[in-house]
């Protein structure tokens, strides 16, 4: 069973910074984490959830919310099967439980991913993040 297991959440004033990681586990030979494309998915209290990064299973191709263009960048280390989300001069609107999401891409293009997370294969649990103003 596919895991993905977020961390680096937690309490941070306006203007600091975080770096959420990814690990995923429990993958199969046949479907080995280099063919995952990989997003950051956000949800606050009382507000759907919201796309916030992606990252192609190459690497080359990533997207990020205008809300966060600028400020977030998402990169991943497909040897360590991570993805990462580092976040710089949060606000108190990035306030939300981010989740990381896997989308098995193999046959769509190193290049492809999901902004609407609605092909994502596998959710984590998910990790607070909560900016303080």
């Amino acid at each position: 069973q596919v895991q993905l297991v977020e961390s680096g959440g937690g309490l941070v004033q306006a203007g600091g910074s975080l770096r959420l990681s990814c690990a995923a586990s429990g993958l199969t030979l046949g479907r080995p984490f280099d063919f995952y494309a990989m997003g950051w998915f956000r949800q606050a209290p009382g507000k759907e959830r919201e796309f916030v990064a992606a990252i192609s299973w190459s690497g080359s191709s990533t997207g990020v919310a205008d809300s966060v263009k600028g400020r977030f960048t998402i990169s991943r280390n497909n040897a360590q099967r991570l993805v990462y989300l580092q976040m710089n001069n949060l606000k108190a609107e990035d306030t939300a439980v981010y989740y990381c999401a896997a989308d098995w891409t193999y046959s769509r293009g190193s290049s492809y991913y999901d902004a609407l997370g609605e092909e994502y294969d596998y959710w984590g649990q998910g990790t607070q993040v909560t900016v303080s103003s």
